[in-house]
């Protein structure tokens, strides 16, 4: 059974459903249907009104759907139909695009690639191009053109390269250069001359005069006197004074002896300091004149190497005294203290008031032990000068022999320290 909605009759004729805002007003509306209306029935009074209201609302919800749907439907139509005209619309495109593509980049008849044969082939222009502009036959051509250029710049005496860094050439930018370190040697070389003429002059002069002597007599003095300080010797510089023998000067150093060595004896050593050539003869002659001028029994006698005699450095005994040879550029002090130490030895050994006391068999011993040492080294220092290549080896056997000569000292110094006690115990 189909219901329907009958309006009921009103004394008030109007729309029997008015809209007010948000609201839906429904006046006197009859719904004829026997299974609603049984199915309302079962239902409690006091649901039927809320009943109603559900269905009047479920029943217009429905009814909306139901619009939209055909909304859409209408909406997917339409669009179909402008998808298929969309459709033939791209496949018309499609087909006039692929002759467009195919009338410019086909591989055979394409104007795109007639035009890169006609350009970038194996007979294209730009290889013509390409080998006219390279080809190193043809002086118009760019390697050509840069060969020429690069002769012209770098290739033999005449280049412009070879015409700058020639210093010799007029229009050389080192040619002034050359000349103006050329005169800058000159204004040196002028200079250096004139210092080594001064140099010269003033050491000639200066050997000449008694200046030079002076310089290695202080050295000899500062030297010495460190030696003294360490021995209980005094250390007297008598050049400038008069000694025993009337107006003479012989003797530029007196060094006393300790008188505990001595048994209060003034024992000397007279000490001559030589920076001028000297011949053997007179070198004797002036030690023995210089030993008696200042009543000193050993003579000491320190040459500097240009003048020393062959066969004494660093020291040697001759004629019962001592020669020594010092550098003044570069003193060696172990040598002049040996060299002392050897005369004060001599000068004590010579003493005739310690003569009996001495064991004259074990400083005999001693001193000719100082004298080999004194041979081996005459020996290496020939050796020295004939074999320029064992020079570093010849130089350390002397440092080696030089130390046993100054062992051998203090050996007899000992002994006549020990001698000079008991003398003096015995007393």
């Amino acid at each position: 059974m189909e219901a329907r909605l009958v309006p009921l009759p009103s004394p008030n004729p109007g729309p029997a459903v008015r809209v007010e805002g948000e609201r839906i007003l429904v006046d006197r509306i009859t719904l004829h249907d026997a299974a609603l209306a049984a199915w309302v029935a079962d239902q409690p009074d006091s649901e039927r009104g809320s009943l109603a209201e559900r269905a009047l609302k479920v029943g217009l919800t429905a009814l909306q759907g139901v619009g939209v749907s055909l909304n859409v439907d209408i909406v997917r139509n339409e669009f179909e139909k402008l998808v298929g005209q969309t459709a033939a619309t791209n496949e018309k495109a499609a087909q006039a695009l692929e002759q467009v593509l195919r009338s410019n980049f086909a591989d055979g008849e394409g104007r795109l690639p007639r035009t890169l044969e006609t350009f970038l082939g194996d007979r294209g222009k730009l290889k013509a191009m390409v080998d006219e502009l390279f080809d190193p036959k043809r002086r118009d051509s760019a390697i050509g053109r840069i060969g020429g250029m690069l002769e012209s710049y770098f290739d033999g005496d005449a280049s412009k390269l070879a015409t700058l860094l020639d210093p010799t050439r007029l229009g050389s930018p080192l040619y002034q250069f050359r000349e103006e370190v050329a005169s800058g040697f000159k204004a040196i070389e002028v200079q250096i001359a004139a210092l080594q003429a001064a140099q010269s002059a003033r050491a000639d002069e200066r050997s000449r005069s008694a200046a030079k002597g002076d310089d290695f007599e202080d050295l000899l003095e500062a030297m010495l006197g460190d030696i003294a300080r360490g021995s209980g010797d005094t250390l007297d510089r008598t050049g400038d004074e008069a000694g025993d023998t009337m107006r003479s000067k012989k003797g530029d150093f007196v060094l006393s002896i300790d008188p505990d060595l001595t048994r209060g004896t003034d024992l000397r050593i007279v000490i001559e300091a030589k920076d001028r050539a000297i011949s053997g003869r007179m070198m004797r002659d002036e030690l023995r004149e210089a030993k008696t001028n200042r009543s000193a029994a050993i003579a000491l006698v320190v040459f500097t190497p240009q003048h020393a005699p062959s066969g004494i450095a660093p020291f040697d005994v001759r004629s019962g005294d001592v020669y020594c040879v010092i550098d003044p550029d570069a003193p060696d002090a172990a040598d002049l203290q040996a060299a002392v130490r050897l005369a004060r030895l001599l000068a004590i050994t010579a003493a005739r008031e310690l003569e009996a006391e001495i064991d004259a068999a074990a400083l005999a011993g001693t001193l000719t032990r100082i004298r080999e040492q004194l041979e081996s080294i005459k020996g290496l220092k020939a050796h020295l000068t004939s074999i320029s290549g064992a020079a570093g080896t010849v130089a350390a056997g002397l440092d080696k022999l030089r130390d046993g000569v100054i062992s051998q000292v203090s050996e007899a110094e000992r002994e006549l320290a020990a001698a000079s006690r008991s003398v003096t115990g015995a007393a």
